[in-house]
């Protein structure tokens, strides 16, 4: 893998579970006291964030972003102020912005701190499964004074979540394993909006007890666990290749390995939506071929 495809690979994986967070070693990040001010220059520090700005429609503020910040496109145009290990202080400071949108759990501590050291006003968005969506999104229409969009938009993706969870919730329960990446093996705990998703859906997250928000699991824990499906992003050329060899697993048996579009799966923006969606409808085909080889 060239290098940049690995450094997305691993900005992507972080970015689904908060690896930049390193809560062991820095804690939380703590918020600082409001500043009321409705700001004009807005950098953000992550790619969802620069997503929910673009849609609360607030744009034009917008002077700096992350690295891949690509979605929307025109995202992409917008001046580089670093990634997801470090902050270019000279980019930032050319673009002068009177705030600053980190994430909590994806911006180190020690540097919301260096910032606010240096005089910056810093807003940390917080985000914690799927309500942390909607939340995030009010938090930023409240400082960038789109209020009203605000609550619309958050109204509606939890609208299109009750939608997704009457449609599917009550069928057949399904065995799940969802897998962040294969070398090393990751997967998501009951807390993750990932496996909030595979639970409205119907599906039964096969490692939803462990204590980990993204553990590392070994292969033979997947094998005893037996899942009926297997979920994987769509960043892997070869998501399943570890699994080739276990024809006895049950999701090798009924043919239910499905790719979910990582860029979808793994922003807390909106869009979860639309991956819940491709979640919903994969989980519903593997009910459908365990029904077809059980007969």
């Amino acid at each position: 893998m060239r290098d940049g495809s690995l450094l997305r690979l691993i900005v992507i994986v972080a970015s689904i579970f908060g690896l930049f967070a390193c809560e062991r070693q820095i804690g939380p990040v703590e918020d600082v006291v409001a500043n009321t001010t409705q700001p004009q220059r807005i950098v953000s520090l992550a790619p969802h964030l620069t997503e929910l700005i673009f849609a609360l429609g607030a744009q034009d503020k917008l002077v700096g972003v992350s690295q891949y910040s690509d979605y929307p496109s025109a995202a992409s145009a917008l001046p580089r102020i670093g990634d997801a290990f470090r902050v270019d202080q000279e980019q930032l400071a050319l673009a002068r912005p009177d705030l600053i949108l980190a994430w909590d759990s994806g911006t180190p501590k020690q540097v919301v701190h260096e910032l606010r050291q240096r005089g910056y006003r810093v807003e940390v968005i917080h985000s914690k499964g799927l309500s942390g969506v909607s939340s995030a999104i009010r938090q930023l229409g409240g400082l960038t004074g789109t209020t009203g969009k605000a609550v619309a938009i958050a109204a509606e993706f939890e609208g299109g979540l009750q939608d997704l969870a009457e449609r599917y919730s009550t069928l057949p329960s399904i065995r799940v394993f969802y897998q962040i990446s294969l070398r090393p093996l990751y997967t998501i705990n009951k807390d993750h909006a990932i496996s909030e998703l595979i639970e409205i859906c119907g599906g039964k997250n096969i490692f939803d007890d462990l204590s980990q928000l993204a553990p590392l699991i070994g292969t033979e824990a997947v094998l005893d666990r037996d899942p009926e499906v297997i979920l994987a992003g769509t960043d892997s050329l070869s998501p399943f290749a570890e699994w080739d060899r276990w024809q006895q697993l049950s999701a090798n048996r009924y043919g239910n390995r499905f790719r979910i579009p990582a860029d979808l799966i793994a922003r807390d923006t909106p869009r979860l939506l639309q991956a819940g969606a491709a979640v919903c409808e994969a989980l519903q085909q593997g009910r459908q071929n365990r029904a077809t080889f059980k007969k």
